[in-house]
């Protein structure tokens, strides 16, 4: 049987475990250091942004933007928007947390927020936060979105876990919002095993995102800033190493992840080139009359993987396994038709995400892939389409 061609491979080569291994040799700090943010820095400078805080995980960093939002007092109230179509760890965390979230339908074009329900709700909900995804690397209408958040003082979110290095209008996904989220979880652009990042220009959150990664307190934050606390509740030096400002959480990676990380980035321009040349075959040769993706204009897209949408899905499905090819739902379907959604909200009726749900599937782009491997995978989609 030929070899299987997966949805991913993993990004940490031979040679990185290698130069890990060296390092590991020296008796390096293992927990949280300087290589963290080093880690932090080195990746604000790749995206495009002033800060940027290194977590476990892309889910916790979504908890920790989200969370940072309550904590600031920026939200004019506790209503969130959040996207039919996405991750499970998208949702929850406004649950978790308190808040009540909005479900807005998907766009049929980008698989991202719907503009006109997105104005819909805005108009007879008027909430204070929207967090949206990129799906598979697909920008959202951000021109739009941006226009209304800035008119209607609404705080935006950007999930950006499976969009690393994807543009819209020559700027970076992750750079157009006040705050983005990122996971580099194996099989994403990029991997530190587990872990995520949260990225802003906003100083305020980037303060308070540095205190509730770790429990609350004050240790990884500026002196001045140090300072400012300590006299504001009359916390001297000694009782400074444990008194917490904010009720946080323990979302920290590790020394030994940012050191993966680090070498990463070195590969991760190569990596999104390599997602963009085997889409732009995906689009140019797949032949599917019934739904194809429609990024907007001067759209750079790293791809994490090809979407299609097909009535045909299960003849599709079967022929790709029969062929050894990996598939899988469309991220999720539509967290409307999920259990831990609709036994708390009900359903609602989003015609466009139940047909991603029912019909959606998506094709491997590892960034491995071979041409004569996309040829196969083309050949097989475009006769079962």
């Amino acid at each position: 049987m030929n070899e299987k061609i997966t949805l991913v491979k993993d990004t940490i080569d031979i040679n990185d475990i290698n130069n890990l291994i060296d390092w590991l040799k020296t008796n390096p700090r293992l927990t949280k250091g300087d290589l963290t943010i080093e880690f932090e820095k080195k990746w604000s400078e790749w995206l495009g942004t002033k800060y940027s805080v290194f977590v476990n995980s892309g889910s916790s960093a979504n908890l920790a933007a989200i969370y940072s939002l309550i904590l600031s007092g920026k939200l004019k109230n506790n209503k969130i928007v959040v996207p039919a179509v996405s991750w499970v760890t998208t949702v929850t965390p406004a649950i978790q947390l308190g808040l009540e979230p909005i479900m807005c339908e998907c766009d049929m074009n980008n698989l991202g927020l719907d503009i006109d329900h997105l104005k819909e709700i805005i108009k007879t909900e008027n909430p204070g936060a929207i967090i949206l995804v990129h799906v598979l690397g697909f920008p959202n209408y951000m021109d739009e979105i941006i226009e209304l958040c800035n008119e209607n003082n609404i705080m935006l979110i950007e999930d950006t876990c499976e969009s690393i290095g994807s543009e819209y209008k020559g700027k970076k996904l992750g750079t157009l919002s006040d705050l983005s989220t990122f996971s580099f979880y194996f099989g994403h652009h990029m991997s530190t095993i587990e872990g995520g990042m949260v990225s802003t220009n906003d100083e305020d959150l980037y303060h308070i995102l540095l205190s509730i990664r770790s429990h609350g307190w004050d240790r990884d934050l500026p002196k001045e800033k140090q300072e400012l606390l300590r006299k504001k509740y009359n916390v001297d030096s000694f009782r400074s190493l444990y008194t917490f400002y904010y009720p946080g959480f323990n979302l920290r990676a590790t020394d030994l992840q940012a050191f993966i990380g680090l070498n990463q980035l070195e590969k991760l321009t190569t990596i999104v080139g390599n997602r963009y040349k085997n889409y732009m075959r995906y689009k140019n040769e797949i032949k599917n009359d019934f739904w194809s993706i429609s990024p907007p204009e001067d759209s750079y897209i790293s791809n994490f993987s090809f979407p299609i949408i097909t009535k045909n899905i299960k003849s599709l499905t079967e022929a790709l396994i029969e062929n050894n090819i990996e598939c899988r739902p469309l991220i999720c379907g539509s967290i409307n038709e999920h259990p831990f959604w609709y036994e708390r909200y009900g359903k609602q009726e989003l015609p466009n995400s139940k047909m991603v749900h029912e019909y959606g599937i998506y094709i491997p782009n590892n960034h491995q892939m071979t041409d004569d491997e996309i040829t196969k995978v083309i050949k097989i989609v475009n006769n079962n389409i």
